[in-house]
């Protein structure tokens, strides 16, 4: 393992890419930390706040990562390693986000769905120099960690563990690791159509332009309170929500997970929510959510998945408030969004962000498309990653010469200038929030005994956007069932990953090239969850 050694770079270069420059011994750092340093109201300040009363302020917080940062250094972390992590959410998961960095590592954040054969292609890809895990899974990834060489601690929902047992030994004093804006801050796993997920580098400059932009986007003061309810081992939790709720120095009401009850009784306390489609539908289903209830409220946002037009209307009609949909991904961060200020419009993600450039293309030859044409949507930005780790061709493919990032997604740019996303190449389909990618779980289930082949699409639910839903084709005289399939996939992929439902069919529909038509799939089945 060679800890500090940079990623191999593409033969095309990103816009943004990996530094492989040594800090520097000056003041000056492009280490998201600085910032997040540089804007603190006062230590005093009340950065996070539990249902249960515990209150961590800014002091707090530089206290907890010094700590935490000193302890990794024991560890053999230097600048450069990778750090990944599956715990549950809580705030010292957090703080060890602040403290990665402040020890100029890389930090990887891990679903806590995973399963073991999961995080086994991660950290064998990755090569963290630690892992840190929930004490219960430690026996279990134990033997994984050892294959690739890592380090493993632990860390629970509490605040206990080994890993915070080493930090309360460590003091206070921490001189942070000055950084290149260029410079690895985080590495995110996106799924891959081949089944072969891809590690896209996040630099400092990547995540402190994009949440400082959504700071004077959507109008965040200190005297902001988000109510924080998103799970923190992807983009919009942590970065779209607490790493902006930091650079604006406010507070966070910081929620275990989504819970209605628990939501309502908490909005008299904040001023601001972000969430995923599903929190609203759910909002939307309580008897004490009304007007009056959220009178005070500043901002509503939504993302993570499409937000279906019915629920912008409802939502609307129930509090008064036009709940703000924006456009991002796990390689950008935030590429669009709907204005603070002007119309909302339903079913429309808004304008490119401010230093971003968007754009519809051909998806076959790049060529842009008249203003009003369905193609794929392309950006350009700041906030644009550096690429897919160890996937330099992977890299070169997914960007234009001219260095647009193909996102991928398919849509369109109104002649008022809204961003309309119209569809998804390769099928993604987004579950409560999730990215699942057929081919993965395609791939599980064509293993199965008595399977011919299967095709695994997204169909329309209410409470999670999309169920996924696997379309199975049995050999001749088999008798493999629906929950046999189920009770085989489980175990083998994360929990948001399985079907909902799976129907069995004599033969899949294919056009005349014999490619599986799921658009044909899909419509069959589109009131599959309509009960």
């Amino acid at each position: 393992m060679m800890p500090d050694a940079a990623p191999p770079r593409p033969s095309f270069i990103p816009p943004s890419v990996v530094s492989c420059k040594k800090p520097r011994n000056s003041q000056m750092s492009g280490n998201l930390f600085s910032l997040v340093r540089a804007r603190i109201p006062s230590p005093g300040k009340t950065l996070i706040e539990t249902p249960a009363g515990e209150r961590i302020t800014y002091g707090d917080m530089l206290a907890r990562t010094a700590r935490l940062a000193n302890a990794l250094v024991r560890l053999g972390v230097v600048p450069g390693d990778r750090v990944a992590v599956q715990v549950e959410k809580s705030p010292d998961n957090l703080m060890l986000f602040l403290a990665v960095a402040r020890a100029g590592a890389v930090y990887l954040p891990l679903n806590t769905a995973y399963t073991v054969p999961e995080l086994d292609y991660f950290i064998g890809d990755a090569e963290p120099r630690l892992v840190v895990c929930d004490p219960a899974k430690r026996e279990n990834l134990a033997p994984v960690a050892a294959a690739h060489g890592a380090t493993l601690e632990t860390l629970d929902a509490k605040g206990g563990g080994s890993l915070m047992a080493l930090a309360a030994q460590a003091t206070t004093s921490f001189t942070d690791v000055v950084r290149e804006p260029t410079d690895l801050a985080a590495i995110l796993y996106t799924s891959g159509t081949t089944g072969r997920s891809k590690g896209a580098m996040l630099t400092h400059r990547n995540l402190v332009s994009n949440a400082d932009t959504l700071v004077k986007y959507w109008r965040f003061t200190k005297d902001d309170v988000l109510l924080h309810a998103l799970p923190i081992y992807h983009t919009h939790g942590l970065f779209t929500a607490a790493l902006v709720l930091m650079l604006a120095g406010g507070s966070m009401l910081w929620m275990q997970k989504f819970d209605a009850d628990q939501v309502v009784a908490a909005l008299p306390r904040v001023t601001t929510m972000m969430g995923v489609p599903t929190f609203y539908v759910r909002l939307l289903t309580h008897p004490k959510f009304d007007k009056k209830l959220t009178a005070h409220m500043r901002l509503f946002t939504s993302g993570s998945a499409p937000l279906l037009a019915e629920t912008h209307e409802a939502f609307r009609e129930r509090t008064g408030h036009a709940i703000l949909e924006r456009y991002g991904m796990t390689e950008t961060g935030m590429n669009t969004s709907n204005p603070y200020d002007g119309d909302r419009v339903p079913g429309t993600v808004g304008f490119p962000l401010p230093e971003i450039e968007v754009r519809v293309a051909d998806a076959e030859t790049g060529q842009p498309v008249p203003q009003g044409e369905i193609g794929v949507l392309e950006v350009k930005g700041p906030n644009v990653f550096a690429g897919y780790w160890r996937m330099p061709e992977k890299t070169a493919a997914e960007f234009r010469p001219d260095g647009f990032f193909i996102t991928g997604d398919v849509g369109k740019i109104d002649l008022a200038g809204y961003v309309h996303i119209v569809g998804r190449a390769k099928d993604l389909i987004i579950t409560g929030g999730f990215n699942v990618y057929p081919k993965e779980v395609e791939s599980e289930i064509d293993v199965l005994p008595g399977v011919v082949e299967s095709a695994v699409i997204g169909c329309p639910h209410a409470d999670f956007g999309e169920g996924v839903t696997a379309v199975v084709v049995k050999a001749p005289d088999a008798t493999v069932t629906e929950s046999e399939i189920l009770s085989a996939l489980d175990g083998r992929l994360a929990k948001f990953k399985l079907p909902k439902r799976v129907l069995f069919v004599d033969e899949l529909p294919r056009n005349t090239m014999g490619k599986v038509q799921k658009n044909v799939l899909r419509e069959q089945n589109k009131d599959l969850y309509a009960s």
